[in-house]
């Protein structure tokens, strides 16, 4: 039977929450919105849901900087930051509909942990880069703080940039100090159609290289739905310099074929799609490739070859392929061009048997255990959701 979840509502409660799984021997898997609960391994582990740590602690808009509780929702702190036309530069995404849920309860805790960013990645960074500071309880049960509202990080470790992307397994975030930015006046998207992989990256990389500051970049082959191909840039920022920029860049880009531009609601729902990849089939295994960009065209080809449908985000640093390609083959691929391969989605037997995060080398996957020992020496938070308690 499934055992009731615990829900703080303060520091203090996540403290006795950890007393007690130390004290009986239990694991705690940190829960948010639950909208990436499908990924790793299936696991047994207590639930600690953080949910009930929710709302704005501070925000400044003059200042940039925003103070909120990890449980509250991603969709509400976009909407109060949009109030003020301001943003989340990193342009994070709910993954409920990769999973076949409504998008909506992400909550900015989970988002952070898990190093989630958008298309604007590309030219903005990740979450790592714009989390300032944040509040946290260790698995030794000790409320700390970190990052930029304290004199000293007691550590000597770069927290921040060791908090997000964490997936939780070091220590429970109760509290977030974010960089907020303006938000563009305009946005323009730009397309080329008919082009293949390696043109689409190369046209890419041109762009990104170019005094155009294209905020965003990403192909997606005529597979997916398209008589054509299709490689899209984003232009943003005020009126005349998008329009000034836009012009400069479909120049620069004559040479991949005729350049045009999207009315603005064709193209932000473009981009939306690519932010749910709404485009890939909602039934296959989904892979997420980092590689860099001149590896993109080895995965397409390996994907094609296999049957699995894909497209690049991120000017081709970024491939999501979906599709029943094996485990150790798509890893190898990965690694092979400079990257690594995440396990996003699959059913459950699938994630019990493979590692969602990529294998680290030996030295490397030796000096993450030594670092989350220090923060969490009894394992509380080794779940074994991504086979860390094996």
């Amino acid at each position: 039977m499934q055992r009731r979840a615990l829900t703080p509502t303060c520091d203090e409660d996540v403290v006795d929450a950890i007393a007690d799984a130390m004290r009986d021997g239990d694991r705690l898997a940190i829960h948010g919105g639950g909208s990436k609960a499908d990924i790793g391994a299936p696991t047994e582990a207590r639930r600690l849901d953080m949910t009930r740590l929710a709302g704005v602690v501070d925000y400044d808009p003059a200042e940039l900087v925003l103070t909120v509780r990890a449980g509250t929702r991603l969709a509400e702190v976009e909407a109060l930051v949009a109030t003020r036309d301001q943003m989340l530069a990193f342009e994070p995404f709910d993954h409920g509909p990769l999973f076949g849920r409504p998008a909506g309860p992400a909550t900015i805790g989970g988002v952070v942990a898990a190093g989630v960013a958008g298309s604007q990645r590309l030219s903005a960074g990740a979450p790592r880069d714009h989390l300032l500071g944040f509040r946290a309880v260790s698995g030794r049960g000790e409320v700390f703080v970190a990052g930029a509202k304290v004199v000293k990080n007691v550590t000597g470790y770069d927290l921040p940039k060791l908090a997000a992307g964490c997936w939780g397994r070091m220590f429970a975030l109760t509290e977030l100090t974010l960089k907020v930015l303006p938000r563009p006046r305009v946005r323009a998207t730009w397309i080329i159609d008919g082009l293949s992989p390696g043109q689409a990256v190369a046209a890419m990389a041109l762009a990104m290289g170019s005094q155009a500051e294209v905020a965003a970049a990403a192909h997606v082959p005529a597979a997916l739905g398209g008589a054509l191909s299709r490689t899209a840039l984003r232009i943003q920022g005020f009126a005349p310099s998008v329009s000034a920029r836009g012009a400069m860049l479909a120049a620069g880009l004559a040479a991949f074929g005729a350049a045009r531009m999207l009315d603005a609601d064709t193209g932000a729902a473009w981009w939306a799609e690519i932010a749910t990849l709404g485009m890939l089939p909602a039934d296959r295994p989904l892979w997420r490739i980092n590689v860099p960009p001149s590896g993109g065209p080895a995965i397409a080809a390996l994907a094609e070859a296999r049957g699995a449908a894909w497209l690049f985000d991120w000017a081709g640093g970024l491939v999501w392929v979906a599709g029943d390609i094996e485990p150790m083959t798509m890893r190898g691929a990965a690694q092979q061009a400079g990257g690594h391969a995440t396990l996003v989605r699959a059913p459950a037997a699938m994630r019990a048997a493979v590692p969602a995060l990529h294998p680290l080398a030996p030295g490397v996957a030796a000096l993450e255990t030594r670092i989350r020992r220090a923060f969490d020496p009894n394992g509380v938070f080794e779940t074994g959701r991504f086979h860390d308690a094996d």
